[in-house]
C-alpha cells in the first residue's frame, strides 16, 4: 500500500463515501469524499478553492426522461438531475458559483466494449453539454478507456486522486 498525503492520517481525518446515484458536499477541510468503482458512471467533482467547498457526485446515467419516477425518487442517478443538485449543494455551503472548478473521472467502456449502448460516452456528453449550456467548463478530467477508478477529493486542497487498478494514484 502507498501512503498519498493525508488519506492515511489518523482521525480526525474524515472519510464520506459517496454510493452509486449518491451525491456528498462538504465544507470540512478535514475530510475527503470518495467514491469506488466508477466504470460508465462518471465521478463530477466541483470545488470552490477559496471557502473551501466541495462537493462529488457519481451518475450512472445521462438522461432522467428514461425514468421520470426514478429521477424524482433518485435524481443523483442522472446527469441532468444530479448535476444541478450538485451546484446548488456546494452553493447552500457558500460556495461561489464563479469560483467552481469542475472536475470529472469514469465514462468507461468497461461492461460494453462493443460500445453498443456507450454509456460512459453518453454520460461525458450529457455532462459537457449541461455545464457548456450553463456557461462551466471541465477544467480537469479522466474519461473512457475500460478502467475502473475511485476517485478521492481532499477539501482542504481541492486535489482529486485517481486510483485504477494495477497504477499508481495520479492526481488531476
Amino acid at each position: 500500500m502507498t501512503v498519498i498525503g493525508k488519506w492515511d492520517a489518523p482521525p480526525p481525518y474524515k472519510t464520506l463515501v459517496v454510493g452509486v446515484a449518491d451525491m456528498v458536499v462538504s465544507n470540512d477541510p478535514n475530510a475527503e469524499l470518495v467514491t469506488y468503482s466508477l466504470g460508465s458512471c462518471l465521478g463530477i467533482t466541483v470545488y470552490d478553492p477559496t471557502k473551501k467547498v466541495g462537493g462529488l457526485l457519481h451518475v450512472m446515467l445521462p438522461d432522467s426522461k428514461i425514468d421520470p419516477v426514478k429521477a424524482i425518487s433518485t435524481p443523483c442517478m442522472f446527469v441532468d438531475t444530479g448535476v444541478p443538485r450538485l451546484f446548488q449543494a456546494a452553493c447552500n455551503l457558500g460556495a461561489e458559483r464563479s469560483r467552481l472548478v469542475v472536475k470529472v473521472a469514469g465514462g468507461t467502456q468497461s461492461l460494453d466494449e462493443k460500445g453498443i449502448f456507450n454509456i460512459g460516452e453518453r454520460n461525458h456528453r450529457a455532462l459537457t453539454s449541461l455545464l457548456a449550456h450553463n456557461g462551466y467548463g471541465i477544467q480537469r478530467q479522466d474519461v473512457g478507456g475500460v478502467s475502473s477508478r475511485t476517485l478521492r477529493l481532499d477539501l482542504a486542497t481541492g486535489e482529486l486522486a485517481i486510483k485504477t487498478p494495477g497504477v499508481n494514484t495520479y492526481f488531476l
